[in-house]
C-alpha cells in the first residue's frame, strides 16, 4: 500500500497564483499599519487557497515485481575446446541458484557463432534481450564467456551493473597459422611469394617457443615439413606446375598441451595460367586439314606457335636449287635435341619418316613424352606406310597399332562407352548443332587409318567400330592419336559439320594438364555453406565419400551417378573450417569460409576486451578458475563489485493494482476554518 496527495485545481493556476499574491499583499499591509491579528489573516487566506487547489489521498495497493537478470552464455566455437563447455555449466547452474534464491529472475540466452564469420556478437545479443524486458527490473547483466567478442562497440546503456565471468586457464597457450599475403592467380613455371606467420599465443611452455614444424603440400600430395622460427613473418617461394586451381594446403602439427588444431591448418587456392603457350606443329606434307591445325593455334594469343611443312625431302632430286626452296634450313637438331623441351606440345600432321629426323631425334621425342611432355599425332596414309612414324622408337608410347590399311569409305565418328565418361568427349554432341533435316549429330569423314588398341582408351570410333581417337598417359607425359586425317572436313561445314574446334581445343587442354579434363579427379566447390563434390571416373561405379568435418568429425556420403563418369553430392556445412574429403584414394581438401574462423584467431580466454565495458557500469570481469563470486543485491548508485563478489542492483519495481482517490478535506470545512480564522482575527483586534 502506498499513498500520495493529489491536487486538482478549482480554478486555473495562474489565478491562484495571484489570488495568493493579494493575500500576502493583504498580510503584509496588516503588519505595516500593526493589526495584531495579521496571522490570522494569513491562515485563512491560505486555508482558501488550499480549498481551492482542492487536495485529494491516493491511495495504491502495488505487487511487488521480482528484479531481472539478464544472462548471456557464449556458446560459440572457441568456447567448445579444453574444459571450458564444463565450466559454462557450472557457472550457469550456479547463478541460477544464487539469483533465485535473491528472488530474482534470469532471462538466459545463448549465443553461436555469427554467420558470414562474423565471430561472437555478445553485445548484439544483450541489446536484444534488453528491448524484450522492463528497464525497470533490469537489475544487471552477465556474461559467461571467453571474452573473445567482436561487437565491443554496440554495448548497450543498461541502468544497471554489466558483469563477465571468463572461462579458461592462465596456463592456456595456442599455436595458430596465419596467411598475411597470398595471391589469386600465378604463371606456370614463374616463381610467386607467399607470406605467412605461426603465431604463439598465451603461457607457450620453455621447450616449446621458438621453432616450429610445418608441412606444405600441393593438390592433395605428399607433404614436404620444415623446421621454422615462430612468431616472424615468413617469404615462402612456390612456383605452380599446372593450369587451373592449385590447391596449396599448410598443416601445422598440434604441439603437445594445445588448446585447439582448428587454426593450424590453411588452404590457399591459387588459379595457374599459362604466360604462353609453346606448340610444335610439324607437317609432313601440304593437305586441307593442315590449315586447320594452324587457325586453331593461331586463334589463341597465348600460344606461340613454331610450325614447319616439309616440301621437299631430300630424296627428291628437281634440279630445283637450295637457295630457291626455302628461306631457311629445316633446324632439326635445334628443335629436337636442343630445344624439345622448351615445347608444351608437339604435333606431328601426317609426317612420315623421310630421312630428315634421324632414330636419335626422335628417341629423343619419345624421352620428351616420358618426362613430361604432350605428343600428338594426327595421322594420315603415312601411318599405314613403311615410312610410318611407328616404326620409329616412339611403338614404345604411341597407343594404336597400324594394320597397314587404309579405309576409304564414309563413316560417322561416334562417341565410345569410354568416351561418354572422358571428359575430353563427354557432352561432345551438345557442343554441336546438327542440320534440321538431319537425323546424326554431325558430318562424316572420308578415311581412316584402321589400327589396334595397344594402350591407353579409346574415346572415338570409326568405321566398323575401328578406334579413331586414342589417349595415353606415359611415364609423366601424355600422348593422343587422331587416325584420320579428315576432321577439317567438320571444320569446312560438310554435312552440317561438327564439333572440331572444340574437340581439338579439348584434347589439347587435357595434354596440357588442366584439371577440369583429367578423367580421375575429386573436385570440391563451395556455394554459401554447402559444399558441392564431384568424383570424375572411367569406372563404373565409385565408393562412398568420407568428409571429415573441421572438428575432426568423420561422416560418409554416397555419390549419384548425374552423367557418364560424373558422381556428384551435396554436403551441407554446420561450421565454418576446413574440411577434408576422400574416396579410395583420391583426396582433396575445402576450405567453408576461411580456413581458420575468426573464432580460432585469438583462443586465449582473456577479459581484456570486456574490462573497458564493465568498468563504466561498476561491474567486474572475473576468471571462473578463480571460483564462483558470490551474488549480493546493492542499492542503486553503490559499489556493485568487491573481492569474491559481484553486486545486482535492486529495482524494487511494482505492479499497481488498485487506485482509490478520496477528498483530503470536505469543502464546507475549508470554509468554516477559513470563517474561524478570520472572525480570531478580528476578535484578537479588539472588535466585537
Amino acid at each position: 500500500m502506498a499513498q500520495t496527495i493529489l491536487f486538482d485545481p478549482l480554478l486555473p493556476m495562474a489565478l491562484i497564483w495571484a489570488l495568493g499574491a493579494a493575500t500576502l499583499l493583504i498580510v503584509a499591509l496588516a503588519v505595516w499599519r500593526g493589526l495584531s491579528g495579521w496571522p490570522f489573516r494569513l491562515l485563512a487566506g491560505a486555508a482558501l487557497l488550499a480549498a481551492l487547489l482542492n487536495p485529494s489521498l491516493q491511495s495504491e495497493e502495488r505487487e511487488p515485481l521480482p528484479d531481472i537478470v539478464l544472462v548471456v552464455a557464449d556458446q560459440s566455437a572457441s568456447q567448445r575446446i579444453a574444459d571450458r563447455p564444463d565450466q559454462t555449466v557450472d557457472a550457469l547452474e550456479a547463478l541460477e541458484a544464487e539469483i533465485a534464491a535473491l528472488g530474482m529472475e534470469m532471462r538466459l540466452s545463448t549465443v553461436a557463432d555469427a554467420p558470414e564469420n562474423a565471430g561472437t556478437l555478445l553485445m548484439a545479443e544483450l541489446n536484444r534481450m534488453l528491448a524484450e524486458e522492463p528497464r525497470a527490473r533490469i537489475a544487471g547483466a552477465i556474461l559467461v564467456t571467453d571474452g573473445q567478442l567482436h561487437d565491443a562497440q554496440l554495448v548497450p546503456d543498461l541502468p544497471a551493473p554489466l558483469h563477465a565471468l571468463i572461462t579458461g586457464r592462465e596456463t592456456d597457450w595456442d599455436r595458430r597459422l596465419v596467411i598475411e599475403t597470398a595471391p589469386a592467380f600465378g604463371i606456370i613455371g614463374e616463381e610467386l611469394m607467399m607470406t605467412l606467420r605461426i603465431e604463439d599465443q598465451g603461457a607457450v611452455p620453455a621447450g616449446l617457443s621458438g621453432r616450429a614444424e610445418i608441412a606444405i603440400a600441393i593438390d592433395g600430395g605428399p607433404s614436404r615439413t620444415f623446421q621454422v622460427p615462430t612468431n616472424e613473418t615468413l617469404q615462402l617461394p612456390l612456383t605452380l606446375d599446372h593450369a587451373g586451381q592449385n590447391v596449396v594446403q599448410f598443416i601445422i602439427p598440434e604441439a603437445p598441451g594445445e588448446l585447439t588444431d582448428r587454426n593450424n591448418a590453411a588452404v590457399v587456392q591459387i588459379n595457374g595460367i599459362r604466360d604462353r603457350l609453346s606448340v610444335l606443329l610439324v607437317s609432313g606434307e601440304p593437305h586441307p586439314g593442315q590449315r586447320t591445325w594452324r587457325n586453331l593455334l593461331k586463334s589463341d594469343p597465348s600460344v606461340d606457335l613454331v610450325h614447319f611443312t616439309i616440301l621437299r625431302p631430300p630424296d627428291r632430286q628437281d634440279g630445283v636449287p637450295v637457295t630457291e626452296l626455302s628461306l631457311i634450313a629445316f633446324p632439326t637438331r635445334e628443335l629436337f635435341m636442343e630445344s624439345v623441351d622448351d615445347f608444351d606440345l608437339i604435333i606431328f600432321d601426317r609426317y612420315q619418316r623421310r630421312g630428315i629426323l634421324p632414330m636419335l631425334y626422335i628417341d629423343n621425342i619419345r624421352r620428351y613424352v616420358e618426362d613430361g611432355g604432350a605428343l600428338l599425332l594426327a595421322a594420315g596414309p603415312d601411318y599405314a606406310s613403311a615410312a610410318s612414324l611407328y616404326r620409329t622408337p616412339l611403338s614404345e608410347i604411341l597407343p594404336g597399332r597400324p594394320t597397314a590399311r587404309v579405309i576409304e569409305a564414309p563413316f560417322l565418328p561416334e562417341i565410345s562407352d569410354l568416351g561418354q565418361r572422358h571428359p575430353v568427349t563427354a557432352g561432345l554432341a551438345e557442343a554441336h548443332e546438327p542440320l534440321a533435316d538431319s537425323d546424326q549429330p554431325w558430318g562424316r569423314w572420308m578415311r581412316q587409318i584402321e589400327v589396334t588398341e595397344q594402350a591407353g582408351q579409346t574415346v572415338m570410333t570409326g568405321n566398323g567400330g575401328v578406334p579413331l581417337l586414342m589417349l595415353d598417359r606415359v611415364g609423366e607425359g601424355r600422348v593422343a592419336l587422331l587416325a584420320s586425317d579428315h576432321a577439317w572436313l567438320w571444320d569446312r561445314g560438310y554435312e552440317g559439320g561438327g564439333p572440331q574446334l572444340e574437340m581439338l581445343r579439348r584434347l589439347a587442354h587435357w595434354m596440357m594438364g588442366e584439371p577440369d579434363l583429367e578423367e580421375e579427379a575429386l573436385v570440391a566447390e563451395t556455394d554459401g555453406q554447402t559444399i558441392r563434390v564431384t568424383r570424375r571416373t572411367l569406372a563404373g561405379a565409385v565408393g562412398v565419400l568420407s568428409v571429415t568435418a573441421p572438428d575432426g568429425s568423420e561422416t560418409q556420403v554416397v555419390l549419384t551417378e548425374t552423367a557418364p563418369g560424373r558422381f556428384t553430392a551435396e554436403i551441407d556445412g554446420a561450421e565454418q573450417g576446413l574440411y577434408r574429403l576422400r574416396e579410395g584414394e583420391r583426396e582433396t581438401v575445402i576450405a567453408l569460409g576461411p580456413a581458420a574462423p575468426r573464432e580460432f584467431e585469438e583462443t586465449i580466454a582473456s577479459g581484456a576486451r570486456l574490462d573497458p565495458l564493465a568498468d563504466p557500469l561498476s561491474g567486474a570481469v572475473l576468471r571462473l578458475e578463480d571460483g564462483m563470486p558470490d551474488i549480493r543485491r546493492v542499492a542503486e548508485g553503490r559499489t556493485a563489485n568487491g573481492r569474491g563478489w559481484i553486486g545486482l542492483t535492486a529495482r524494487n519495481a511494482y505492479l499497481t493494482t488498485d487506485v482509490t482517490v478520496t477528498p483530503l478535506i470536505s469543502a464546507w470545512l475549508f470554509l468554516l476554518l477559513a470563517a474561524a480564522l478570520t472572525v480570531a482575527g478580528w476578535l484578537r483586534e479588539g472588535r466585537r
